[in-house]
Order: C-alpha cells, then structure tokens, then sequence
C-alpha cells in the first residue's frame, strides 16, 4: 500500500527483512584503452565489468579474490566493518588489485562511501567536515580543499573511488538526506558549486568521484534504501534538482550514481537505476554525459520492493546503467552473476548496450 508523503512524493514501507547497509582524473572521450581491451570481449568479460559488490569481513576471502582473478567482478565497496587500520587497508587493496593484475583483469574499482560526518568509513581519513558544515561555510576554496585532502588519502590507502559527493537538494529540512547532514545545500546553485569543488579536489589526487543520487532525491523525507519512493513532481520541478548534475557533466564528472527512487515524469514504473528513460534518455541524450552510471545499492531497495535483488539488476542492465552495485552477501553477488550471464546469454540483454557500457568502464579505469 503506497502512503502519501507530499503532493510530489509518495513511499510505501518496506518489507519486514528491509535493512541494509548502503552504499553509489575525469575520463572524457579521448581516453585511451589498453590494447589488451582491442579484441572483442566475452560474455562473462561484459558482465564481470559491470559488478560492484561487498566483500565479507576485513581479510578477501580465496573466492572472492578467484572472482577478481576470473574478471567475474569489476569493483568492490568497503564498508566500516571491513576496515580496521590503516595498514590494514593498505593490505587489503594490494591484495584485491593484486588478483585483478595476476589475472589480466583490468584495474580494479575499489570504492568507499567517504562523503563526511556520518558517512564517512575510513573514519581517521578526510573530509573532516561534512557536507552540511561546507554548506554553513560556503567557500568553493574550503570545498575543494576538503576534496583534494579526501583524495589524496585515499589514494594513499589504495582507494580509487570515492562514492561522493552528494548533489541532492533538500526541498525542506525534513529531507532525510539533511537530516543527516549530507546535502551541501537547499540551493541548486550552491550545491553545484561546493559539490563540483569537492569532486575537483578528489580528481586532483586520481580518486574518482561519484556524484549522486541522480536525478535527486534530496524531496523525500524516507531513505531510498528502506523504502519505495515514488517523486510525482513535473520535469519542470525536478528541474533544479539537475543543476549540479549539468555543471559535473560540463567538467566530466567519470561517475554518475543513479536513485532507487521512482520519477513518474520520466518513468512510471521503474526506480531511476533501472529506468532505460532516465539512464539513457535523461542522462546521455537529454544532458550529454559519457561516463559511467552506476546503479545504487540494489540490494535495500530490492527487500523493501519484495523482490530478488538479481531482478533489479537484470533490469538495471537492460536499461544501460553501467555498473551495478550490490551489497549483499558474497554468495548473493555471485547469484547476480549467474543470472546476469544466463540472460544475457539468451539475448534478453542488448549485447549493444552491454558493449557500450564495457568501453565506458574501461575507459575510466584507464583513467584512474
């Protein structure tokens, strides 16, 4: 049953077993391959790209790195409880590149939630302010100063993407995502200006950032993660929302990480990360990017839809989101593998779109 929230935004509570934790140098078109990505790919290289996903505890395990090694998956994102120390860290990325590089993978995405205040997993690292606190400052020089010192530690703890900044504009200070204290500001032009400085000042240490969550969910009051969130505002609404998004495309933001929330102007049916309408027709026609999109954690949404998180991803790359990001279980990402190469494997999945979103990752990890 979907309970109004606004006259914009409805949501419908999540299933009883809904809980879990979350997660989503510029690449531009003249970014060079590596020759060793010349020859057509396989059907398990095509999907193996595509996965994010959680590892289990603070050491990998033998199968996971196997997955790494066999090119089964494409990144991986930590969370607190896979992070002890510093030389710890330190340890672990060596070891999950490592299995990439002996298998002739290419280079692995290792990515973290380090936006700032509660969201911050490497808890020593920077930002040592979050979001909300730049906003109250308000200066792109302290932004991008508290970006490049994000980045460069985690390029020094072998981290290379960095899922932030957050470009969600609260339409009130009941939007959970200020609540929280993760959005920059209630003004479309002051978050594009603080959250482009921070993602500037991550790329000058080589992190990747990921500005999310696209196209905006800072007019809902319910985490995206827990509930089923559905905007009914116009595109003419919605439409400051994306001023961040326009302004990181100009400046070749490589990541774009897309909503679990459902935007009936564009689509009726589909949350954003599984919406071919907003991934492809919004994003790529409509606003020019050519990066990578990446879907946000599917594995909350998918509990609070009642559905099987491998579903949602199956979705996802029949839209042409690019990457999908999954934080259940190790053995519920493998599932996701299986079934995305059984239907992939009877055509259910455009090989065309499956190959545009192959050349995209590449080209971004290149970059890094």
């Amino acid at each position: 049953m979907v309970a109004l929230v606004t006259v914009a935004c409805s949501v419908q509570p999540p299933s009883p077993s809904a809980a879990s934790p979350r997660a989503g140098s510029a690449t531009t078109a003249t970014t060079t391959v590596p020759a060793t990505t010349t020859a057509t790919p396989t059907l398990a290289q095509l999907i193996g790209q595509k996965l994010v996903v959680r590892m289990s505890g603070t050491t990998a395990t033998p199968d996971l790195l196997g997955r790494i090694e066999r090119g089964e998956i494409g990144g991986v994102i930590l969370f607190g409880a896979n992070i002890v120390d510093s030389a710890q860290l330190q340890v672990l990325t060596s070891q999950l590149q490592g299995a990439a590089t002996a298998g002739g993978q290419p280079r692995l995405l290792i990515g973290v939630d380090q936006e700032g205040g509660s969201i911050r997993h490497i808890p020593w690292a920077p930002p040592s302010m979050s979001a909300k606190e730049m906003g109250i400052d308000g200066r792109t020089s302290v932004a991008l100063a508290q970006g490049t010192a994000t980045g460069a530690a985690l390029h020094g703890l072998g981290v290379n993407v960095d899922f932030a900044p957050v470009a969600d504009v609260p339409l009130s200070s009941s939007s959970f995502m200020y609540l929280m204290g993760r959005t920059f500001s209630i003004y479309p032009s002051k978050t594009s200006r603080l959250a482009n400085a921070f993602a500037s000042g991550l790329e000058s240490n080589g992190i990747a950032p990921t500005m999310k969550h696209f196209p905006g969910i800072g007019r809902t009051r319910y985490n995206t993660d827990q509930y089923v969130v559905t905007f009914r505002a116009s595109k003419a609404t919605l439409a400051p929302g994306l001023i961040p998004y326009q302004t990181a495309i100009a400046n070749h933001i490589p990541l774009i990480m897309l909503s679990n929330a459902t935007y009936t102007a564009y689509d009726t049916v589909n949350g954003a990360g599984w919406s071919h309408a907003i991934s492809i027709g919004l994003l790529r026609h409509q606003l020019g990017f050519t990066g990578v999109s990446i879907t946000d954690s599917l594995t909350g949404t998918a509990k609070a839809r009642g559905i099987d998180e491998w579903r949602l991803a199956v979705r996802a790359a029949r839209a042409g989101t690019d990457m999908i990001l999954v934080t259940d279980s190790e053995a519920s990402t493998r599932l996701v593998y299986s079934k995305l190469m059984t239907w992939s494997a009877n055509q259910s999945i455009s090989r065309a779109l499956l190959q545009a979103s192959y050349q995209r990752i590449l080209a971004l990890k290149a970059g890094l």
